[in-house]
């Protein structure tokens, strides 16, 4: 079973919005780092926003005050809201998670989505 599954990919015209939801199968409370990554095609994978288990963010310059991080601990989802898409946003972006039981580091990544923006 996969224990991060991405949605809310789609296309999108220049200057809409999308909201990415991460479906969470593990101890969210586990999870002292979540984020997003994304990658177009031929270019490398980037960093897009992180959240801590404490909820500080960080966001890549590109995206900074267009997308919104959170975490619903609750839900046990990951959300990223992005307004302004602009096509540059196109990429397959990915979910991602650190956690840490005891002493033991374990990375996890969910199978990405697809975000498209058309001009």
């Amino acid at each position: 079973q996969a224990q991060l599954v991405e949605s809310g990919g789609g296309l999108v015209q220049a200057g809409g919005s999308l909201r990415l939801s991460c479906a969470v199968f593990i101890s969210i409370s586990s999870l002292y780092e979540m984020g997003w990554y994304r990658q177009a095609p031929g270019k490398q994978r980037e960093l897009v926003a992180r959240i801590t288990d404490g909820r500080g963010t960080n966001y890549a310059d590109s995206v900074e005050g267009r997308f919104t991080i959170s975490r619903d601990n609750a839900k046990n989802a990951l959300y990223l809201h992005m307004n302004s898409l602009q096509p540059e946003d196109t990429a397959v972006y990915y979910c991602y998670a650190d956690q840490l039981v005891g002493r033991r580091k374990t990375n996890y990544w969910g199978q990405g989505t697809q975000v498209t923006v058309s001009s």
